[in-house]
């Protein structure tokens, strides 16, 4: 079996992110892993074209993740009560980030959730999951909601 010593979890703290940070927490139990938690605030730089200016995004942006490091030690608290883990919050397009943070943080699997989107949003949406699937260089556990 593979050594895993490093698993990143990645969260969007939707109701079913405690259910992806189980499994993530069974996994690194079972191998002795680390964990790095990975939240993905989305990036606003695309809208610096739509007659607002780049210094609003940037503030908004800002909160965003100053808001989101604040539910990130509380989630870690909540969900990860024994082990070492790590918190981590970025800015980004999310597959993108999750691979990168992944590759950087010498990760040996990644955990992460699936809005199991079909049809039409799908289309529109694209699927986080299936990108990292597709490109990542290690393992890749899906969690589907319930």
């Amino acid at each position: 079996m593979a050594d895993i010593k490093k698993i990143l979890c990645a969260v969007d703290f939707s109701d079913y992110s405690p259910m992806v940070a189980d499994y993530a927490n069974m996994m690194a139990k079972c191998s002795g892993a680390k964990i790095v938690v990975l939240y993905v605030a989305p990036s606003l730089s695309q809208y610096v074209g739509f007659h607002v200016p780049p210094s609003s995004i940037e503030s908004f942006v800002g909160e965003i993740v100053t808001g989101a490091e604040d539910t990130m030690n509380a989630f870690v608290k909540e969900n990860f009560k024994d082990l070492g883990v790590e918190g981590k919050v970025v800015t980004g397009y999310p597959a993108e980030e999750i691979l990168t943070i992944c590759e950087e943080e010498g990760c040996d699997m990644v955990v992460m959730g699936t809005h199991g989107r079909k049809g039409i949003d799908r289309i529109l949406f694209g699927s986080v999951a299936e990108k990292v699937v597709k490109s990542s260089g290690v393992p890749v556990l899906t969690v589907r909601p319930h």
